[in-house]
């Protein structure tokens, strides 16, 4: 399978591209600054709302992953209302996204959001609905958008919401479910890659919204 991951720089993104590729698919590394992956990876220099080098790297694909976010210190964003990318990158960035997979012809979406979205938030322990509230509420607002957007797109969507990410290494699998529920709050961003990449390879995860989290 052709797989576009936009955002594909670090974190999470960087991990599917990894995930991706150890799989045996073509994927293509997607943004501002693609970051170093193996060789087998096709890596593509442009920012996502730039409509004519998306276009571009939409070619030929049967899938895209949008991992796109902002990688700044959240209460610095708060205080200056300020970042490095666009403070509504997800919402703008995978409207760009759907507007090109529907110019090219492709399908297959998968979206990563935030557990405490929507339903979720009402299973955040107080400290992190306090978080989301005071903290990282314009970027609550953009995610709330962004699954709007993908929920309207008309595509063979997936959206993917992990709890709290962090980099260390996880063999174990994830816990994954439908029904808002999460036994735990953190989880590692390898462990979120294992998730969208098995979503993209499963038809039978379409237009379900997944909470991704570690085992408790």
């Amino acid at each position: 399978m052709k797989v576009l991951v936009v955002g594909a720089s670090r974190g999470t993104g960087a991990e599917l591209v990894a995930e991706l590729a150890g799989r045996g698919h073509l994927v293509t590394a997607y943004a501002r600054r693609p970051g170093e992956h193996g060789e087998e990876v096709r890596t593509v220099t442009g920012d996502v709302l730039d409509a004519d080098s998306l276009a571009k790297a939409m070619i030929g694909q049967d899938a895209v992953a949008v991992t796109l976010g902002i990688p700044d210190n959240p209460f610095r964003v708060r205080l200056t209302r300020r970042a490095s990318s666009r403070l509504d990158v997800r919402s703008a960035g995978t409207a760009a996204v759907v507007a090109a997979m529907r110019e090219q012809g492709v399908r297959r979406l998968v979206v990563q959001s935030t557990y405490g979205i929507g339903d979720t938030y009402r299973h955040l322990p107080l400290a992190l609905k306090a978080f989301f509230t005071l903290a990282i509420r314009p970027q609550v607002r953009d995610h709330e958008v962004q699954e709007r957007l993908v929920r309207e797109s008309g595509l063979a969507w997936t959206i993917v919401r992990p709890t709290v990410l962090h980099d260390d290494p996880a063999d174990e699998p994830a816990y994954v479910s439908t029904d808002d529920r999460a036994p735990s709050m953190r989880v590692s961003r390898r462990q979120v890659a294992r998730v969208e990449a098995d979503a993209l390879e499963d038809d039978g995860r379409v237009s379900q919204v997944l909470s991704v989290t570690a085992p408790a």
